[in-house]
């Protein structure tokens, strides 16, 4: 690219961290950084939908597993976690009999919360925390979490011990029952609330483009954009505002959103996806919305193109960001 490019995302956890290998990889940037002269600047707004405080400190699991794959920590085989990783405190955890029982940290992933909860118990805010632990990891990208104050996923369900109704954190309902017993909606504790972290609206309207990973529309996407000030900046900014359908073949290609899809009422296709997230030239956010390969969507207001949107490896994931860079006319 000749004129520098800034590009802001909107991302979740291991789809989001690897469409920004992607976007890096198109860019120079980050482990594919060929000079040092390279002036493209990536800004990556992540959900904090998932935090929570377990065993005494907070995990912050979408924030951790992107700053992990930028920054080359990240377990290969699982896709998220610390890679080379050791589990003696999960352990003697079980030993003691602590519970959450159904929630494991690894002794490396641990590190990582002990240095957060202290900052954030010294007064810190999120935003100053996670720009102090990226300086271990130098992920070649800004990453910001959506807003410093508390807005975490709730999940209503019934509880298949007793079939009473109760609301149990996202990580629960996610890790402990893998989403598999009854559900009745989510809630968003605290974004009613939260006001987005600094920089990120200012990240949003001054972007030359800003791209929706293909990452899960409701607890990821959609929680970020509960969060107030998002959806004006999304409105407002000037630059094109282009999305990823995370739906292959009537499935996700990984997660669990078509769960979480299902209880909002909302079908697994990529047309279905991208409706929810409306166009800009009514009352959503896109201007442009990206569906896989022989997949097909007509959504009014919203141009929609096709492209292999499998992300195998960063070069492959590279091309789906450019086609809709290309899109967005700030391609190379």
């Amino acid at each position: 690219m000749s004129d520098a490019v800034k590009v802001t995302v909107l991302v979740g956890g291991v789809g989001g961290a690897r469409f920004l290998l992607g976007v890096q990889h198109l860019l120079g940037l980050g482990q594919f950084g060929t000079n040092d002269t390279n002036d493209h600047e990536v800004t990556a707004v992540v959900n904090v939908g998932d935090d929570a405080w377990m065993f005494g400190v907070r995990i912050c699991p979408d924030l951790d597993t992107c700053m992990y794959t930028l920054g080359g920590g990240i377990d290969p085989e699982r896709g998220w976690g610390h890679r080379n990783e050791t589990w003696h405190a999960k352990e003697e955890l079980a030993a003691y009999g602590v519970q959450p029982d159904w929630f494991g940290l690894g002794d490396r992933d641990l590190a990582t919360h002990l240095v957060r909860t202290q900052m954030l118990r010294a007064g810190y805010p999120l935003s100053d925390v996670t720009e102090a632990l990226c300086r271990r990891w130098n992920p070649g990208a800004r990453l910001l979490p959506v807003s410093d104050d508390r807005s975490e996923t709730h999940v209503v369900i019934t509880d298949p011990g007793d079939s009473e109704k109760k609301a149990v954190h996202f990580q629960e309902w996610w890790v402990r029952y893998r989403a598999q017993v009854p559900t009745e909606s989510f809630a968003f504790v605290g974004a009613d609330k939260a006001t987005a972290a600094p920089g990120v609206t200012e990240a949003i309207e001054g972007a030359d483009v800003v791209l929706i990973a293909p990452s899960n529309p409701v607890v990821s996407i959609g929680a970020i954009l509960a969060i107030g000030g998002i959806r004006a900046a999304l409105r407002a900014t000037k630059a094109p505002v282009i999305g990823y359908s995370p739906i292959i073949a009537g499935k996700p290609l990984r997660g669990m959103a078509d769960a979480c899809l299902s209880v909002i009422g909302i079908p697994s296709t990529s047309e279905a996806v991208g409706a929810y997230y409306g166009a800009r030239s009514a009352t959503g956010i896109l201007d442009a919305w990206l569906v896989h390969e022989g997949d097909h969507a007509a959504i009014d207001g919203i141009a929609v193109r096709s492209a292999p949107l499998l992300m195998t490896e960063p070069a492959v994931t590279a091309e789906m960001v450019r086609a809709g860079m290309d899109l967005a006319g700030v391609s190379p």
